[in-house]
């Protein structure tokens, strides 16, 4: 059973496969973190949407071309022949590339039916993001299907990435929120959170602090979830200086992931859109992870005051110690 459509993106042979096969680029469009060795026999594995998890390897890679790899999913529940084959094709058209997509070995008419809805769906935001530049948040990765830290921590990946494609070079002499950092400082402090808990876990983690701060801490991130993946939530972390649930540490990602990228918003005079649901959840994380031990050792100021019927996310920001209308 098949899925087959041919979309024309208005850019060059080069410039469509770059767009389909990159790490940056896919998580402009397509994922929110992804990993990939892009050779015969290389394997990837992209954060879809928050939770669910793609990965294969590669069979044939012809830049500019055509590629083709395999595709399965990681979720616990995936049925045994959950595995199949996409195969993207690339012909200079007028106005463009024909990029087409055949996705072939879906089991089942009700694999064929997620599937062509996943793959419209992307498809869409791919002519979106060739045709603009911007093929903007995705609404499938505002809030994981089933809440979990781990899955909560996919999505306040995509929210801070999102912000951290904003910020320039002029931009990292601005002050945030945090009294002590300006941009370029906060950036620092984010990728060592990521990079000191990837380290913990047993991840491949290196800082580049000369990439671009949204590729900077997304390959930080990106091995980091995918080892807590592997791991899981049980048991504890040796974080160096204690032994902390592995569920505590998952949490102080998503609230170093959320409240940062409220911090980077308000440095950079950006709108912040977080679905409710997700800053429920990350408001009720941050109350479990913050003690007063924790705000005292950790750097966070007292609590601000702000009303019951405040947003979540405001709540969680206000627990911070941040001045939210400042």
């Amino acid at each position: 059973m098949i899925f087959d459509r041919t979309v024309l993106l208005p850019v060059g042979l080069d410039e469509a496969f770059e767009l389909v096969t990159q790490p940056a680029r896919l998580r402009r469009w397509q994922t929110i973190a992804a990993r990939v060795d892009l050779k015969v026999g290389g394997e990837y594995r992209w954060t879809v949407i928050p939770g669910h998890h793609a990965s294969g390897t590669f069979t044939e890679v012809d830049p500019g071309k055509r590629v083709v790899f395999t595709c399965s999913w990681e979720q616990p529940d995936a049925p045994a022949d959950n595995v199949s084959t996409v195969a993207i094709t690339f012909e200079p058209a007028d106005g463009g590339t024909n990029v087409r997509l055949v996705h072939e070995g879906l089991p089942t008419p009700e694999a064929v039916a997620a599937h062509s809805e996943g793959w419209n769906h992307y498809l869409d935001r791919l002519l979106a993001e060739a045709a603009t530049g911007d093929a903007g948040a995705d609404e499938w990765a505002a809030v994981p299907q089933d809440l979990n830290e781990l899955a909560a921590a996919d999505a306040t990946l995509g929210i801070v990435l999102r912000v951290l494609r904003a910020v320039t070079a002029a931009d990292l002499e601005l002050a945030t929120p945090c009294s002590d950092f300006n941009v370029a400082q906060l950036l620092d402090h984010l990728a060592d959170s990521v990079g000191s808990i990837g380290k913990a876990l047993g991840a491949n983690v290196a800082d580049d602090a000369g990439k671009s701060p949204e590729a900077r801490i997304a390959d930080l991130a990106q091995p980091t979830l995918e080892a807590f993946a592997r791991r899981g939530l049980e048991g504890t972390v040796d974080m160096g200086f204690a032994e902390l649930p592995a569920t505590m540490v998952a949490s102080i990602l998503n609230v170093e992931f959320l409240v940062h990228a409220w911090d980077f918003s308000k440095a950079l005079g950006l709108d912040l859109a977080v679905a409710d649901e997700l800053a429920d959840y990350v408001e009720v994380l941050g109350q479990q992870t913050i003690s007063d031990q924790v705000r005292a050792s950790a750097g966070f100021a007292a609590p601000t005051p702000i009303g019951e019927s405040a947003p979540s996310l405001e709540r969680l920001i206000a627990f911070t110690g941040r001045a939210v209308h400042a």
